[in-house]
């Protein structure tokens, strides 16, 4: 397979969220105008060329003329087992898996699924924002729990997550691995969270679409494995639009092994005419899990020394702090030592920088302070992402 992440591709003009959309957003929140020379390391998706096995399996479907009604086959399904066999030691009954366009949809039906508009949606801060604009989009309320930062990590506030649950939440929302934050939650603690769920019959939805781009040194546990995992009420979110840079694809899958749980899923999923992947999704999943392993282990490689080198150079700013996170491509950057407020810094990235990341209170409050870099780009993408933060301190 000929992999080289070195290579850069003009973006620009494709329709791309990344690169084209994110200047009406900067115009609209900060009056940014002349915004052509900005660099966009926000959202998450990479500037890397897509495995060609998958592209492959894309082109060999567009062969042929007739594009009818289809469905997801059993040796897709066969390919997302045997990943999740091999890379996480997880067997997935295929008979367990529901198919959604992705993960933030496959969450809003699971809401929807088991709970009623008022009812209690718990999360823990700072998170991605679909975890709480997704409940409340549907009148649900949020209960939000912060995450303890100790030594630039994050850790759970069992205790404080115990009492929200006492107030009589339906629903929690688990980011695994961590986004923004970057954590491999640990056995221990998947378990004690398994167990207050348990305790306080909580539905926990797992999102563990970052569950593949994980360093070396941690190992990422899925929630349904853990002890007591059968006595609860879980439901797995997973996908390879993250892992393999296919978003635009729009495929995900929800692991349901409860059978009420599942047919009660299912009916929704029927209730708004949604059930399997697209014509072109299917082969690109199938493709991606058979044989995408190769790219995949030489990216997490190429991202991993990125993080190294954003990590060393942004710590020798005053008032930065930045530490290497065990997972995904994102590094969460500690500004509060400069004594900037949120609007400031933006204004100094996006004016002075010429450069766009996410601000922290896009995570909720907890995140404050903070802000949400992209690394997942050629090198030298990376280099002048560093050179024009840095010329925002100046």
């Amino acid at each position: 397979m000929s992999i080289n992440f070195d290579a850069i591709y003009n973006r620009r003009n494709t329709n791309s969220l990344k690169w084209d959309q994110f200047k009406d957003r900067i115009k609209a929140k900060y009056n940014v105008h002349d915004s052509d020379d900005i660099l966009p390391m926000w959202v998450a998706d990479m500037d890397f060329a897509i495995p060609e096995v998958i592209t492959d399996a894309i082109k060999e479907r567009l062969d042929h003329p007739i594009f009818g009604y289809s469905y997801v086959s059993d040796l897709c399904k066969q390919a997302i087992q045997n990943w999740f066999i091999k890379r996480h030691n997880w067997k997935i009954e295929t008979n367990t898996i529901l198919f959604q366009q992705g993960v933030v949809p496959a969450i809003a039906s699971i809401i929807e699924t088991f709970t009623e508009p008022g009812d209690k949606v718990c999360i823990s801060t700072p998170v991605y924002p679909a975890f709480f604009n997704i409940p409340k989009a549907q009148k649900r309320e949020v209960v939000a729990v912060d995450l303890t930062l100790r030594n630039n990590a994050y850790e759970y506030d069992f205790v404080a997550l115990e009492d929200a649950f006492k107030t009589g939440v339906k629903v929690y929302i688990l980011c695994n691995p961590h986004n923004p934050g970057g954590v491999v939650w640990s056995e221990k603690d998947l378990e004690t969270l398994v167990q207050l769920c348990i305790k306080y019959d909580v539905l926990l939805i797992s999102d563990e679409i970052h569950a593949d781009i994980v360093f070396e040194g941690y190992k990422h546990i899925p929630t349904l494995m853990v002890k007591d995992a059968e006595k609860a009420k879980i439901i797995t979110c997973i996908a390879p639009t993250k892992t393999f840079n296919i978003a635009g694809i729009h495929a995900a899958m929800m692991v349901v092994p409860d059978n009420r749980l599942r047919m009660e899923l299912s009916q929704n999923l029927q209730a708004h005419g949604l059930g399997d992947l697209n014509i072109l999704a299917a082969p690109a999943v199938q493709a991606a899990y058979e044989k995408g392993e190769e790219w995949l282990d030489s990216m997490i490689q190429y991202i991993s020394k990125n993080m190294d080198y954003v990590v060393e150079e942004l710590n020798k700013i005053e008032g930065i702090t930045v530490t290497k996170p065990n997972a995904t491509y994102l590094l969460w950057i500690d500004y509060r030592e400069t004594g900037l407020s949120e609007s400031e810094m933006m204004e100094r990235l996006l004016v002075k920088g010429r450069l766009a990341i996410e601000p922290g209170t896009k995570y909720e409050e907890a995140g404050r302070g903070f802000l949400r870099i992209n690394v997942a780009c050629p090198f030298e993408t990376v280099k002048e992402g560093v050179q024009r933060f840095k010329k925002s301190l100046s």
